[in-house]
């Protein structure tokens, strides 16, 4: 007796579900729904944007979006990503229905019930071209950085609260841990 058939969803599919309001994402061809996150987790998110946008205001390199807002990498995967950058001079992956292609920084903040998927996320996300991947976990008050021209599985740093780190992507910008991590 063989294993029963799981369907796999596509990208067409995911976009035509009706809005009920929850956020869900085509990992892999499965569609999963996501809790909403912690508040202490959304706190960090908001840090990070309020540092990025900030600095783009100041310096316009590009756009930094915040989920839910989709990114089509292929048929199969459509995710959410926490925040993402997309450069200037590409720009046309920006869509009014999302991103469609790799974007060239994507951050993730780890929860619990999220952790899992993400990290699966990060090798999809270096397929398709993404030049950084921020993993944030704000229980350990950490950050990886992968570059992934130099690895797609181990990071180029690892940094913790109370240190400072940077980014090609952002010149002249210094991130302090303690702006990402204060509540």
């Amino acid at each position: 007796m063989s294993a029963p058939q799981v369907e796999l969803f596509t990208a067409a599919d995911y976009r035509s579900m009706p809005e009920d309001g929850k956020r869900y994402q085509l990992v892999e061809g499965e569609i999963i729904m996501a809790p909403a996150p912690s508040t202490y987790r959304q706190i960090v998110q908001g840090n990070l944007h309020f540092l990025l946008k900030g600095y783009l205001l100041k310096h316009p390199l590009g756009t930094v979006l915040c989920a839910p807002c989709d990114v089509y990498l292929d048929d199969q995967n459509v995710y959410q990503p926490d925040l993402l950058f997309v450069a200037r001079e590409r720009a046309e992956p920006i869509r009014d229905d999302g991103i469609h292609g790799a974007p060239d920084l994507v951050i993730e903040i780890l929860s619990a019930s999220t952790a899992a998927i993400d990290r699966r996320k990060r090798g999809h996300f270096a397929a398709a071209g993404t030049i950084e991947f921020w993993q944030v976990d704000p229980a350990l008050r950490q950050i990886q950085r992968f570059v992934f021209a130099e690895n797609t599985v181990k990071p180029v740093a690892l940094i913790d609260e109370p240190e400072t780190f940077s980014s090609p992507l952002f010149p002249d910008l210094v991130i302090d841990t303690k702006d990402i991590f204060r509540r």
